[in-house]
């Protein structure tokens, strides 16, 4: 016979508190109570109240050792009293089955986590009925698919659901995991069953545990020759922003060396319609990469789709699709007499489309940005606008007044229309000065107030107090810097910096160009949830678990990851030599262990029940009547 649930020293300690207290209880004096009499002439008062002697004996022992031996029934139900040996009671097991990506790959008829699965079934099957399992599912996370579960058939079914996920698997994270759950159970731990092929991700052995002493090893044979992409790259070329430079990487995961085919094609969404983009042949020796470089002129949005043509058993990894967006157009109307004055500065950036009008074809409904030169429109434009000198009467921004022969005195840096301008020695010949609102962003100022004023809405305002082109600004590199930073706070995406990568999901590194503070990058998955990252010098750190595309934000570049390739291994995990390997065939004696505690529950629930109806209320009421007949006999009496 064994306790279960508590060990010897604490069903001694949790029986001798509840003992003492009960034995307190028999031994502490009773309170004060009403005594009935029969008459006042047999009632002798005391000259004093008489002293209660402390009680030096126990007046109902029978009782006390009921209760006792009843809660003791009690406790033993409580600490699960078993009739048999402890070597006899069912154990813990945990079943570490592997769901990594490369368990999709196909060998014969089947694949291999067909063939786990199997495996897993054959091994459950073979633990005892009593035997409690907890099945972890494992990939690059340890996930439990149940508690420990003594229901076998529960165990069996959730093995059955177990699919290949499409990240790598992380052997180490898995095994440690197991280890600790077992270990939080208090019961006798049974064995850690690994079930897999056993490829795992890149490990670092000085953060490697041992693997522990309770593991059995069931590998899954893996004799698989595979081919597919691990990197792919693309970014706009710094000489023609039309053309896409595209890398791409392949690697043989086999012990024979192969040639394939790279092929890229670019079109819509529906693959019939795309376009052949080009085309390589990569040799590729056993266990080692290849890697391909193209280029693509376009300004359209599409879809670069990328085959390596392997026909291999594990296809999953031969094919990716990456979204290009189109090359970003900003169309600007120059509503202006003199358009000769603007031309250089617009002209200077190849992604602005600008149309020149007079001020008598003004439109209010026009696209992207308006500029207004000297010039008050009837109707305000709906896009956004940078009015240049306008009259007073009329303005955007109220002028407060006007100046002459004002020296320029301060660019407001913080703002980032006036980023990175220092250029302060020239002079305004004839200026407005602006009446601002608490809200409007200060640009430039002279003496007398702000004379460049951009206020953040929608639309976005920009009002010059004089005409750049005909004051002494004019041959200060400040200008062009200046309208490029307006043109960027106006349409960000004019100037971003594009890079797409394509690779496999799990953990990705990221080296970033230049430093840009954490506060300023955001990492966003596809359906715009933000992203956990770290970001530490210039490497940015996250983890996507799902295929889909991750964008990251930093600054004025952009950042397009489509994790839609699995993680597949970097390693061939090699089992410790003492580990047990095969299907296990244990005793049949580990069944016959009996539960006590239902009837050792039942015992001690009725040892209270018969205290309290023998030494209890019951026994305390039948006495009651001999005051009332001791009354009527003393009545006769008299």
């Amino acid at each position: 016979m064994y306790l279960l649930n508590l060990s010897l020293v604490q069903f001694l300690a949790v029986f001798g508190s509840v003992s003492a207290v009960a034995v307190a209880l028999y031994l502490l004096d009773r309170a004060r109570r009403k005594q009935v009499v029969s008459t006042l002439r047999f009632w002798v008062a005391a000259e004093q109240p008489a002293v209660a002697a402390r009680r030096r004996r126990i007046q109902q022992p029978w009782s006390l050792i009921l209760q006792l031996v009843s809660m003791a029934l009690l406790v033993l139900a409580i600490a699960q009293l078993r009739l048999g040996a402890p070597a006899q009671a069912g154990r813990d097991h945990v079943i570490v089955l592997e769901t990594s990506a490369w368990m999709a790959a196909r060998t014969g008829n089947r694949t291999l986590m067909d063939a786990a699965r199997q495996r897993a079934r054959q091994y459950l099957r073979a633990l005892p009925a009593h035997d409690r399992v907890l099945l972890v599912r494992a990939d690059a996370l340890a996930t439990p698919a149940n508690s420990f579960e003594p229901d076998h058939g529960k165990v069996d079914a959730a093995i059955q659901s177990s699919q290949a996920g499409s990240t790598a698997l992380n052997l180490d994270q898995a095994l440690a995991f197991a280890r600790h759950v077992q270990s939080q159970t208090g019961r006798r731990a049974g064995e850690i069953a690994f079930i897999g092929s056993g490829r795992t991700a890149e490990r670092d052995p000085e953060t490697a545990v041992p693997a522990p002493r309770n593991l059995r090893v069931l590998l899954i044979p893996d004799a698989i020759e595979n081919c597919g992409l691990r990197k792919i790259g693309l970014r706009r070329s710094a000489t023609n922003p039309d053309v896409w430079q595209i890398y791409v990487s392949a690697h043989n995961y086999g012990s024979r060396a192969r040639v394939v085919t790279l092929a890229l094609a670019f079109g819509p969404p529906n693959p019939a319609g795309r376009v052949p983009a080009g085309a390589q042949a990569l040799s590729l020796p056993p266990g080692g990469d290849a890697e391909a470089s193209f280029e693509y002129r376009t300004a359209s949005a599409g879809i670069m789709g990328i085959d390596l043509l392997a026909h291999d058993a594990f296809p999953a990894d031969d094919h990716a699709e990456l979204e290009l967006p189109a090359q970003p157009i900003l169309p600007v109307t120059v509503y202006s007499s003199e358009p000769e004055l603007l031309r250089p500065v617009l002209s200077a950036t190849p992604r602005i489309a600008a149309a020149y009008r007079k001020p008598e074809e003004y439109r209010a409904n026009d696209r992207g940005l308006v500029i207004l030169d000297r010039f008050i429109p009837p109707q305000r434009p709906a896009a956004d606008s940078i009015w240049i000198d306008p009259p007073a009467r009329g303005a955007p921004i109220a002028v407060r007044q006007i100046v002459e022969q004002a020296p320029f005195a301060r660019w407001n840096t913080s703002h980032p229309v006036a980023a990175g301008l220092r250029a302060t020695d020239f002079k305004l010949e004839k200026t407005s000065v602006f009446d601002t609102a608490p809200d409007d962003g200060l640009i430039g100022e002279i003496a007398e107030g702000p004379v460049i004023v951009a206020r953040d809405g929608k639309p976005r305002i920009v009002v010059f107090g004089f005409h750049p082109a005909l004051s002494g600004m004019r041959y200060q590199l400040a200008t062009p810097l200046l309208f490029a930073n307006l043109l960027r706070w106006v349409s960000p995406e004019l100037f971003r910096h594009w890079e797409i990568s394509g690779g496999s999901v799990g953990t990705v590194k990221m080296q970033m160009d230049h430093d840009t503070a954490a506060k300023d990058v955001k990492v966003t998955a596809e359906d715009g949830s933000p992203v956990p990252f770290t970001l530490h010098e210039r490497t940015l750190d996250f983890f996507a678990g799902a295929p889909g595309t991750v964008r990251v934000v930093a600054g004025d570049h952009e950042y397009l990851y489509a994790l839609t390739l699995p993680q597949l291994w970097d390693a061939k995990w090699r089992p410790p030599g003492d580990a047990r390997q095969g299907i296990p065939h244990f005793a049949p004696v580990l069944d016959s262990a009996t539960d006590l505690w239902p009837w050792l529950a039942l015992a001690g629930g009725g040892g209270l029940l018969a205290e309290w109806v023998l030494f209890g209320r019951f026994r305390r009421a039948r006495p009651a009547a001999r005051p009332v007949a001791m009354r009527r006999r003393m009545a006769q009496k008299v």
